[in-house]
């Protein structure tokens, strides 16, 4: 759960990047105006896809905003579908009166951590988030992010190669192969961040890149940004 605010001081837009999680979530856009790359988003509820690529967002002076960001695969659980971009809550959607009455509770609500702590009843309440993806997508999950290779997977998790496929891209929209990568970079993202006098060529190498000139292609591909200019 999130909530974040701007001042309707404030001169200009505030943009930031939304680095690749490979997790969707569900947005309350309360009140200004947002930006993710060049799209415009309304007010309202709105239905966050599987994040594959990094991309900016633009935050506008007086913007009120919130959300729920769900695990890799969680999403679907909770609300059996994928949406392919930015989707406003239509009828159709689970929780479709219940997820209005919250967006009405927030716009009501002054303070970031009053509107986080809304959030949390809510989904206590109404939203069932144990157990909701199959255990063994949740052991394949778990060993990825513990740096497994690929070929030794399915022993892991006792299912073949093929059978793990089909799970990653029923519940995550992506590959395993694909899955892995975006890890790879997040967690030289953070570790970049964390560590600013270390050498490129030495982190390519501690996350299994093959070179630096391979760790900055992934990085342009998956995360828009070259690992120098973090």
């Amino acid at each position: 759960m999130w909530s974040a605010s701007v001042s309707e001081l404030q001169s200009e837009p505030i943009t930031k990047s939304l680095y690749t999680d490979a997790s969707s979530g569900i947005l309350f856009h309360l009140a200004g105006d947002i930006k993710i790359g060049s799209k415009l988003l309304p007010p309202g509820v709105i239905f966050q896809p599987v994040s594959k690529v990094s991309e900016q967002i633009s935050l506008f002076p007086g913007t009120q905003l919130a959300g729920l960001r769900f695990h890799p695969a969680i999403g679907y659980g909770v609300l059996g579908q994928h949406f392919d971009h930015p989707t406003p809550l239509t009828a159709n959607i689970d929780y479709f009166d219940d997820l209005k009455a919250l967006y009405s509770d927030l716009q009501l609500i002054n303070n970031n951590q009053s509107r986080i702590d809304t959030l949390c009843c809510w989904a206590r309440e109404h939203m069932a988030l144990k157990q909701v993806i199959p255990e063994s997508l949740q052991l394949a999950l778990k060993h990825i992010a513990l740096d497994a290779t690929l070929a030794d997977l399915d022993s892991q998790v006792s299912l073949s190669q093929r059978q793990i496929e089909r799970l990653f891209k029923r519940w995550l929209e992506i590959s395993p192969k694909q899955y892995q990568r975006i890890l790879r970079v997040q967690k030289t993202i953070n570790y970049l961040r964390e560590h600013k006098a270390v050498t490129l060529v030495d982190v390519s190498q501690q996350f299994g890149f093959s070179d630096q000139a391979h760790m900055t292609r992934e990085f342009r591909s998956i995360a828009s940004i070259t690992p120098s200019k973090l």
